[in-house]
């Protein structure tokens, strides 16, 4: 019965989403730096990956489960910014951002491009993991059972030689290559990062202290380097910078001791979402994009 509750639990978390070096390209742009004259103006953007989901102390709109500790506020206080304003929301999608009011369980929230003004001089992004259903697949690869014979994820998400995850990713890229020049539209003089998401599983990953089969594993964490590397080159194409958190938080995923974890496994042992950062995830996140508006 205890492994039933944790697939209905992590199945109602799965609306949520949808962790120090950085790599990151950077086109030509506003010059933005934490050493500026004059503080900056700055907005954050995104889903359940930059909101934080149950890290203390929760704030804001309650539907966004918005925690203070989150990346955009870890940020935040590292440039000592002029003026800060978070509207990430849990379970955001990239229409939430440009043009559809987001519902949540306390009521409607308004687009987060509302939130951005002409006077907006960085803007940090964190999306996409929702577009292309991430976290609601991982809960369907979840397996109690020893033998790969019985349940393989993968093969079921990728029969007839369709790979429906990658085919999600592809479909949805230039939406977000969209959302950015919308973001720029709105916010001219910005400086954009687009934060990608990070390692959630070491190769093979490590049944059974997390319920996913080997090879089900890889293709999570595969699909996520996919999604990564299309938010890049969106990123690219559209006059904004990939920040990468995948190569921090090697050695710092789901399988790790719980005070290694940058994210959290399948049963909490952090106040985190489950297959979502935990406070140190958040804080190695900032500082990664913090090194990479200095860098600028």
């Amino acid at each position: 019965m205890r492994s039933q509750g944790i697939l209905v639990g992590l199945a109602v978390s799965a609306g949520l989403l949808g962790g120090c070096s950085s790599d990151s390209s950077v086109p030509e742009g506003p010059a933005v730096s934490a050493e500026a004259s004059v503080p900056l103006n700055y907005v954050a953007l995104g889903d359940s990956a930059a909101s934080g989901p149950r890290i203390p102390d929760q704030i804001g709109v309650p539907g966004c489960q918005q925690s203070d500790a989150n990346y955009p506020h870890v940020l935040a206080e590292e440039l000592a910014t002029g003026s800060f304003v978070d509207v990430t929301c849990s379970g955001a999608v990239t229409e939430n951002i440009v043009a559809t009011p987001q519902s949540t369980s306390s009521g409607e929230v308004p687009v987060q491009l509302d939130a951005l003004t002409p006077d907006t001089d960085l803007v940090t992004v964190t999306i996409g993991g929702n577009d292309i259903g991430l976290v609601s697949t991982a809960v369907q690869c979840l397996t109690f059972a020893d033998t790969s014979a019985t349940n393989i994820c993968k093969d079921r998400l990728t029969a007839g030689g369709v790979d429906t995850v990658a085919t999600a990713i592809a479909d949805r890229a230039p939406s977000w290559g969209a959302m950015l020049d919308a973001v720029a539209e709105r916010a001219p003089e910005a400086r954009i990062l687009v934060v990608g998401y990070g390692t959630y599983l070491p190769d093979g990953g490590c049944f059974p202290t997390q319920p996913m089969l080997p090879e089900d594993a890889d293709y999570i964490q595969g699909n996520i380097t996919a999604m990564n590397e299309a938010l890049r080159t969106q990123a690219e194409e559209h006059g904004a910078e990939f920040v990468d958190t995948e190569a921090l938080s090697v050695g710092h995923d789901v399988c790790v001791a719980p005070d290694q974890r940058y994210f959290e496994g399948v049963v909490p042992q952090n106040p985190a979402a489950p297959l979502h950062p935990t406070a140190a995830g958040m804080a190695a996140i900032g500082d990664a994009v913090a090194s990479a508006v200095r860098a600028g």
